[in-house]
């Protein structure tokens, strides 16, 4: 479980870096000051994520299960968050009008809330070691 944290956490983090360029210098003549922002808040916390990824992968103490629906509640919580985002800031260059998915952004927020509270019940749960 740990390899495939450690290969998703690296590619939310290429991806940022990626689509954190792209916004700054490909997007910047084509949509608003306030889009690029909202498209900034995507790759911002999609990094987040990934770093979150980084650290569950280095928990010894959290079982390969917990670590299993950590990856998949950040996997799904990320491609709904953050590609909306993406998206939705990008909607004035499309044809397609993606304000009519726009619901889907706090599911995905709603599924990267829930890696967290998985992460501190089981913080919660752990048993210390005098």
């Amino acid at each position: 479980m740990n390899k495939k944290l450690l290969i998703l956490a690296s590619v939310l983090g290429l991806l940022s870096i990626a689509l954190g360029a792209f916004g700054a210098h490909g997007l910047k003549k084509i949509i608003t000051v306030d889009a690029i922002q909202t498209f900034e808040t995507g790759v911002r916390y999609q990094m987040y994520h990934a770093l979150l990824l980084l650290f569950v992968a280095s928990q010894a103490t959290l079982k390969s299960k917990t670590k299993r629906i950590i990856y998949f509640l950040v996997l799904i919580g990320v491609v709904l968050f953050s590609g909306s985002i993406y998206l939705l800031a990008t909607n004035s260059v499309t044809a397609f009008d993606f304000k009519t998915i726009g619901f889907i952004t706090p599911v995905g927020g709603l599924f990267l809330l829930l890696s967290w509270l998985i992460l501190v019940l089981n913080f919660i749960k752990m048993k210390e070691k005098n």
